[in-house]
């Protein structure tokens, strides 16, 4: 399916999303914000089918941060920052509210607000050639996109500021080294072992694993007690499910279990 500057493909249970605007490098533009829109709607119609997502790049680049061009011979000026709210955010709150994991193939460089949607997957895998960047003190801006918040709690404070301060590259061996992402393989078999990870994913159970995306999502925010209610309420919701009801016959009885996320 084509949107635009996005594709999405469908690989049995396994959603394949790409940014596709190569001659910029995959840069996010409001065209391709709607284009991701359509994309998670398409997805959400197939809910009952898809159980996992794989996000990547498209070309040589995963994402190179927001689409600058023109900026210059606007004749009318916009304010910077006026399309986060507008655009870049509810992308954002609907990948964190997605109903399956997702896995990010960081198949080049991702800078700026691509370096955000990195790493916004459940499970963060980079080609060897690829690299993390905080862009924004290049142009005189802030880091935006979640990054404040996703990158003190992935490397801690110290690293945080340096990557944002000094606007250096991240390559993707240190980036496995610092703990910000999970694996990191070969440029020519990314894309092969982050839909092995995703099919082995999307043969999960599928609500359990939704939930624990949430539990470690709200975790940040939520005090011992909080945490321990939520722990309860998530557990009784995936204790309700067939999954786990077939997930207990399958150990009892000593088979696989086929679970069906539901």
């Amino acid at each position: 399916m084509q949107f635009k500057h996005v594709t999405l493909d469908f690989d049995g249970a396994v959603a394949i999303l790409k940014l596709d605007h190569q001659e910029v490098m995959n840069a996010v533009s409001v065209d391709m914000l709607g284009g991701l829109s359509e994309a998670l709607d398409a997805i959400e119609e197939k809910k009952d089918e898809v159980r996992c997502v794989v996000l990547t790049g498209a070309g040589r680049a995963f994402c190179t941060g927001a689409n600058l061009q023109g900026r210059n011979n606007q004749s009318k000026k916009t304010k910077a920052g006026l399309t986060l709210e507008t655009g870049f955010h509810p992308f954002l709150r609907r990948i964190r509210n997605l109903h399956c994991p997702i896995v990010t193939a960081v198949n080049g460089p991702a800078a700026g607000a691509g370096m955000s949607f990195a790493l916004l997957g459940d499970m963060i895998l980079c080609a060897r050639s690829s690299y993390f960047l905080q862009a924004f003190r290049r142009i005189g801006l802030v880091p935006d996109c979640g990054s404040t918040w996703l990158l003190p709690r992935l490397v801690g404070r110290a690293r945080s500021i340096e990557l944002s301060l000094m606007g250096e590259r991240l390559p993707a061996e240190k980036a496995l080294e610092w703990g910000l992402v999970n694996r990191v393989y070969d440029d020519g078999v990314l894309m092969e072992e982050a839909m092995k990870l995703a099919r082995d994913l999307a043969s999960g159970p599928t609500v359990a694993l939704s939930l624990i995306r949430k539990l470690y999502w709200d975790s940040p925010e939520n005090s011992f007690e909080d945490q321990l209610n939520l722990e309860f309420q998530c557990q009784l919701r995936a204790g309700d499910t067939q999954d786990f009801r077939e997930g207990v016959g399958a150990f009892l009885e000593k088979r696989p279990a086929q679970f069906k996320g539901k």
